[in-house]
């Protein structure tokens, strides 16, 4: 296990950059970020949670003491807030003040506020340098890393979106100290998705070590977000833009969008939540249609029972059954022609992408699944 040391990792897509992980790194923002963009900028703007207001506020004073003026503006995090009505809030709040192309956005939050600010980014100018701070655990390993920005849709989840990768990423393990039991552990989610779609060594590890991240052990806290990290920055390197094998991150994710879906994205359902359970079910449907071993399937369950990641999810609206979900999942963004695409498993450590995965098959496994 790695030492409570900084660690670094590189995302060699073009143009590369860096991702910082390490306690109390967010106050050496202003000097990575003059580093990252090869000058310092005289303007910035925050776009943060309510949530991290105390972060927030040691961030603005160590731009401020480094000479950058800073425009906060502030966003609930939640799916809620995920609009397009929101986004042109933000982009008329800052294009108010007449920035130029050298002024940065810094995003300070979860998903829902790194995906909103990067995407402003990517709309402000035609382009403004992106600065990801995540501060909860689902949003260090996986959404400020790779570039995906969105807002969703009444049609679906994450539909209206660019491709925009950051020039800096910073990880301030620290920020999830304060970080709730619940938000904890739908990140952790996102951490399993790693070791399930393609390093068997490290779920094996997550088998012995999964209690001491959750515990916020600061050790195995720091290699699971660096080893999840290395991961995904891996993957991007090679697809960028999601043409192949970029897909398999999204292991238990259309299964989840579908769930994220039925509950309107009012937060009883949070995203790592429904990828806990996406991948649950991707894990039944695998064993009845792709092979994946039933030892395999029970100790990913038995798995799921040691970390408490969900089984089950809170009780639906009468209105939604395994018919409604399958048809939800044809909004996905990885459908093709109105047809589903799946993230398979073939055995812990090796996934596989399907296209036209048979909606019959589909419904039956939500059935099984206690959807009717």
């Amino acid at each position: 296990m790695a030492d409570n040391t900084e660690s670094l990792v590189k995302v060699n897509v073009a143009p590369a950059y860096d991702i910082h992980i390490g306690p109390g790194i967010l106050t050496q923002c202003p000097a990575w970020m003059e580093t990252s963009l090869g000058y310092k900028p005289t303007r910035a703007f925050l776009i943060a949670d309510p949530a991290v207001s105390t972060h927030a506020s040691a961030l603005e004073a160590s731009l401020q003491q480094a000479g950058i003026q800073v425009l906060t503006l502030w966003v609930e995090g939640g799916e809620s807030s995920k609009i397009f009505s929101r986004l042109e809030q933000l982009l008329d709040a800052m294009l108010a003040t007449r920035p130029d192309r050298r002024t940065p956005v810094i995003a300070l939050g979860g998903g829902v506020i790194g995906d909103m600010a990067a995407l402003c980014a990517s709309l402000l100018l035609r382009g403004v340098p992106m600065i990801q701070c995540p501060t909860t655990l689902l949003a260090q390993v996986d959404s400020s890393v790779g570039g995906k920005t969105a807002v969703n849709s009444p049609h679906g989840k994450n539909l209206i979106g660019t491709f925009y990768q950051p020039s800096l990423v910073l990880a301030d393990t620290h920020t999830l100290s304060s970080l709730p039991e619940r938000q904890m552990l739908a990140g952790y989610a996102e951490i399993v998705k790693y070791g399930l779609l393609g390093d068997a060594e490290f779920f094996a590890w997550l088998e012995r070590h999964g209690a001491d991240v959750l515990a916020r052990n600061p050790d195995a806290l720091a290699y699971a977000i660096t080893h999840a990290c290395r991961m995904k920055a891996d993957i991007v390197a090679r697809d960028p833009h999601e043409k192949k094998e970029r897909m398999l991150l999204n292991l238990g994710h259309t299964f989840g969008h579908a769930l994220e879906k039925a509950f309107d994205y009012d937060g009883r359902l949070l995203h790592g939540e429904a990828v806990a359970l996406g991948m649950h079910a991707a894990a039944h449907y695998s064993v009845r249609h792709h092979g994946l071993p039933e030892t395999d399937a029970a100790r990913i369950t038995a798995h799921y029972r040691q970390t408490g990641l969900p089984l089950t999810c809170p009780h639906l609206p009468e209105t939604i059954n395994a018919a409604w979900l399958t048809e939800a999942m044809k909004g996905d963004k990885k459908a093709d022609n109105q047809t589903i695409t799946l993230i398979v498993l073939e055995s812990i450590g090796k996934a596989a992408i399907v296209t036209q995965a048979p909606e019959s098959a589909i419904r039956q496994c939500w059935q099984e699944l206690g959807f009717a």
